[in-house]
C-alpha cells in the first residue's frame, strides 16, 4: 500500500504533460476544423440546390406566362417547362388551392401544408423533409401571373447529398484521424529530442562526485531556458567545492591544533617516567599536562558552540542593551591584564538602546580586547568607538596600534584556526577561533564585522541594526 500511495504522488513526467496538452489542443483543432470542413460542405450544396431551384422556378414561371391565357393548356405547357435536370420536382397550385401540374402524392403535399411561401429563394430559408425513404430539399414561392398568384413548389431529391456527405464524414475522419496521430508522433519526437540537454545535463551532474567538484557546464553550448539551471548548477557546486575544501582544511587545522596540546602532554610525561622524580617535579607536570587539558577542553568548546551555531541550535535571546554600558564591564575584567601590558583601554561615543543577546554580544566584543591586547604594544592605547550611523544601524570600533595586517589576510581571519603567519607558535593566544565565534554571533544578531588594517593600526569594525524582530524572544 505504501509503494502505491508514492506512485499515487508521483507527479507526471514533463513528456507526458507536454504531450497531454500537444494531445488536447490538436484534438480540439482538428474537432474545429473537421466541424468547420463539414459544414462548409454542407453550404455548398445548399448553395448550389439554392441556385439550381431558383433555375427551375424561373423556368416554371416562363412557362405559366406562356400559357396563362390558356388555363386548359396549362398543366402541358407546364410539363415541358424544365428539362435536363435529374432528380428535380415541382407543383404548381392554382390560387384556390388546386394542384395544377405536378406529382399529387405526400411527399411533395408536406411544404404546402407547413411552409410560407418566400419572395426569393437562398441557401439560408430551404427547407428539408423526409417522407416515404426520401430526403427533400425546396423552397415555396408565389409569382402574380395574369391577376393570378399562383405557388411553385420546387424540391429536389437529397438522397446524392446524404451519400456523398456520409462518405466525405468518414474520410474526413480518418483523414484527421492519422494527421492526429501522425502529429502527436511527431509532437513526441519533438519533446523527445528537445529535452536532449537535459538528458545531457543530467549525465554530467551524475558524473560529479567529491573528487570531481572542479566540474562546471558552459552556460553558452545549452538553450538559453536551461541557462538559469545550469547557473544555479554550477554556483552549487562552486559553494561545494568551496564547502569541501574549508572542511579538509578545517580537518586539517584541527588535526595541528589538537595534536601540539597532546604531543606536549605525551612527551613531558614521557620524559617524566623515564626516571624517579621528587613530588615538586610531578605537581609541575601534572600542573603543565592540566595547562594542555584546558586549552583542549576550551578548542573542543569552541568548535562545539561554533557547530551549534551553524546548525541555528544557538539563537539570541534577545533583550534591551546599552554597549556603552557592556564595554566599560568588559573594561573592568580586562584592565588587570591591560595594566600588565601597560596599555589604556579607552571608550569614546555612545549608542541608542538595542536589542541583542547580552551573554553573546559581551563574548563577541571579549574575543576582540583580548586579540587587541595581544598584538598591542607597551604603552600604546586600545580605543573602543561606539556611534548610530544614519541608516538605523550602530557602529562598534576596537582599534589597536601594532603591526600592519596584509590585504590578502584580511578576508580570511575570520576563517577557523586562520594564521597571518603560520610559522608562529601560538602558546598562550587561544585556540584560533575567537574571531570565527564573533563573526557567526554577529551575523546571528543580523550583522557584520569587517577588519581593517594599516600601518598606523588595525581595526575591527561591528555593525548592527537598530530595530531587529523578535525583541525578547
Amino acid at each position: 500500500m505504501k509503494w502505491l500511495s508514492r506512485v499515487k504522488r508521483r507527479p507526471l513526467s514533463l513528456t507526458t504533460r507536454v504531450m497531454v496538452f500537444v494531445a488536447l489542443a490538436i484534438g480540439l483543432s482538428l474537432l474545429m476544423t473537421a466541424h468547420l470542413v463539414q459544414q462548409a460542405v454542407k453550404r455548398h450544396f445548399a448553395e448550389q440546390d439554392a441556385d439550381e431551384l431558383i433555375v427551375i422556378t424561373q423556368a416554371v414561371e416562363r412557362a405559366l406566362r406562356a400559357g396563362a391565357d390558356d388555363i386548359p393548356r396549362l398543366p402541358e405547357v407546364l410539363s415541358h417547362a424544365v428539362s435536363g435536370h435529374h432528380g428535380v420536382y415541382f407543383q404548381v397550385w392554382s390560387p384556390d388551392g388546386q394542384l395544377i401540374y405536378g406529382p399529387s402524392d405526400d411527399e411533395l403535399l408536406t411544404p404546402v401544408t407547413l411552409y410560407t411561401p418566400v419572395s426569393r429563394i437562398l441557401a439560408a430559408n430551404l427547407h428539408s423533409w423526409g417522407a416515404g425513404g426520401n430526403a427533400y430539399r425546396g423552397a415555396i414561392t408565389q409569382t402574380l401571373i395574369s391577376g393570378r398568384n399562383y405557388r411553385i413548389v420546387a424540391a429536389m431529391d437529397m438522397n446524392f447529398h446524404i451519400l456523398f456527405l456520409d462518405n466525405f464524414r468518414r474520410s474526413l475522419w480518418l483523414i484527421m484521424t492519422l494527421a492526429g496521430v501522425v502529429t502527436l508522433l511527431a509532437a513526441w519526437f519533438g519533446v523527445h529530442q528537445g529535452h536532449a540537454p537535459l538528458r545531457g545535463l543530467s549525465d554530467t551532474m551524475r558524473d560529479v562526485q567529491a573528487d570531481r567538484l572542479h566540474v562546471r557546464i558552459d552556460p553558452n553550448i545549452v538553450p538559453g531556458e536551461l541557462r538559469g539551471l545550469v547557473d544555479s548548477f554550477n554556483y552549487m557546486i562552486g559553494r561545494l567545492e568551496d564547502s569541501f575544501a574549508r572542511l579538509s582544511h578545517f580537518s586539517a587545522d584541527i588535526a595541528h591544533e589538537l595534536r601540539t596540546p597532546l604531543t606536549n602532554s605525551i612527551t613531558q610525561t614521557q620524559v617524566a617516567l623515564n626516571r624517579a622524580r621528587s613530588l615538586e617535579e610531578y605537581q609541575e607536570l601534572l600542573y603543565s599536562n592540566l595547562e594542555e587539558q584546558e586549552r583542549l577542553a576550551k578548542m573542543v568548546n569552541d568548535m562545539l558552540w561554533l557547530a551549534q551555531s551553524e546548525h541555528g541550535l544557538r539563537n539570541p535571546v534577545r533583550e534591551w542593551l546599552d554597549l556603552g554600558h557592556e564595554v566599560r564591564e568588559l573594561f573592568d575584567f580586562f584592565e588587570a591584564l591591560a595594566e600588565e601590558k601597560q596599555i589604556v583601554l579607552a571608550l569614546d561615543g555612545s549608542t541608542p538602546m538595542l536589542s541583542g543577546d547580552r551573554a553573546m554580544l559581551r563574548r563577541a566584543i571579549s574575543n576582540l580586547l583580548s586579540n587587541a591586547l595581544r598584538y598591542t604594544p607597551a604603552g600604546q592605547t586600545i580605543n573602543v568607538k561606539l556611534k548610530k550611523t544614519d541608516d538605523a544601524w550602530v557602529e562598534l570600533r576596537v582599534e589597536n596600534p601594532g603591526l600592519k595586517i596584509p590585504s590578502e589576510h584580511l578576508p580570511k581571519i575570520f576563517d577557523r584556526f586562520y594564521r597571518v603567519d603560520p610559522s608562529r607558535q601560538r602558546l598562550s593566544e587561544g585556540t584560533g577561533l575567537g574571531l570565527a565565534i564573533t563573526k557567526s554571533i554577529i551575523e546571528a544578531h543580523c550583522g557584520y564585522i569587517e577588519a581593517f588594517s594599516d600601518d598606523v593600526a588595525t581595526c575591527f569594525s561591528i555593525r548592527l541594526p537598530l530595530v531587529t524582530a523578535g525583541i525578547g524572544a
